[in-house]
């Protein structure tokens, strides 16, 4: 992998420098003193501070503070990255046409830029995915409770397709959720689609909805308990872990832990201009 900077480059050598990398397919940063402006499906402006910008070779553009994990603005893959010199300042933009948006970053002074030529791309390894919780409770039904009876995967509703579906050793339906982390009362509304979903296709049918996570936060420990639905603790550890799971209602259904994994939380994250991905 080769590596270009510049420290405190003029903004036309810095515009030469991104032009060649923009060429190259580089992912690229730049550090300064900038303001930033996004239009599209909303709009919002930053005034002049010191950001971080990363771009991507896919069209990822995300800028950065020096405090939070997320970006303060972004623009999705498929963006077209330009740069030029305006008005005495770098101006970096990053456009889509469908829908209509740019993000338009402006410096009024370059600290570093750096051009990485990433070559080598490995095949993404996953594991501990929601396939792995499904393989784990397709081969050994118990893992859910004993008695479960796996009928159908990917199962067609109203509300979407559910993970498992199966019957409980009383005949009564069950709609498994599978989520491979600590979720949310997201989870739960989503569960309490599903279930709802089935239960509009035969009126006098009942209908279980059991998620299965390796955890969850009070917030839904206290909507499953709200609306009757259970919860299953699983690891997605594919079966070469422990077998051990633990099983509740409402608010047992906590995890025993009282912090969360980073990147792990489900809610609290604030909304990003309004946009989504």
């Amino acid at each position: 992998m080769s590596v270009e900077t510049l420290h405190r480059p003029a903004h036309r050598d810095a515009l030469v420098a991104l032009d060649h990398a923009f060429e190259r397919g580089d992912l690229v940063v730049v550090f300064g003193r900038c303001t930033v402006e996004y239009d599209g499906r909303a709009s919002s402006t930053l005034g002049p501070g010191d950001r971080l910008l990363l771009l991507k070779p896919d069209g990822s553009a995300l800028v950065h503070t020096d405090e939070k994990r997320t970006p303060v603005n972004w623009q999705p893959p498929g963006s077209e990255h330009r740069a030029s010199v305006r008005d005495g300042r770098l101006r970096v933009q990053s456009r889509r046409s469908n829908p209509d948006e740019v993000l338009d970053v402006r410096f009024e002074r370059v600290d570093q830029i750096s051009a990485f030529s990433v070559s080598e791309r490995a095949d993404l390894a996953l594991v501990g995915s929601e396939e792995d919780l499904r393989t784990r409770i397709l081969d050994d039904p118990s893992l859910v409770e004993e008695g479960f009876e796996p009928l159908a995967t990917e199962r067609e509703t109203t509300a979407g397709p559910v993970d498992v579906f199966g019957r409980d050793s009383d005949g009564n339906a069950v709609v498994v959720e599978l989520k491979r982390r600590r979720v949310g009362p997201s989870a739960v509304r989503q569960l309490q689609g599903y279930v709802d979903a089935i239960g509009r296709e035969d009126a006098d049918a009942d209908v279980r909805g059991i998620l299965v996570a390796p955890s969850v936060t009070d917030r839904a420990a206290a909507l499953l308990d709200e609306r009757g639905l259970e919860f299953v603790s699983l690891e997605p550890d594919d079966g070469a872990g422990s077998d051990d799971t633990s099983r509740a209602t409402g608010a047992d259904a906590t995890d025993a832990s009282e912090s969360e994994s980073r990147g792990e939380r489900e809610d609290g994250g604030g909304e990003l201009d309004g946009r989504e991905d």
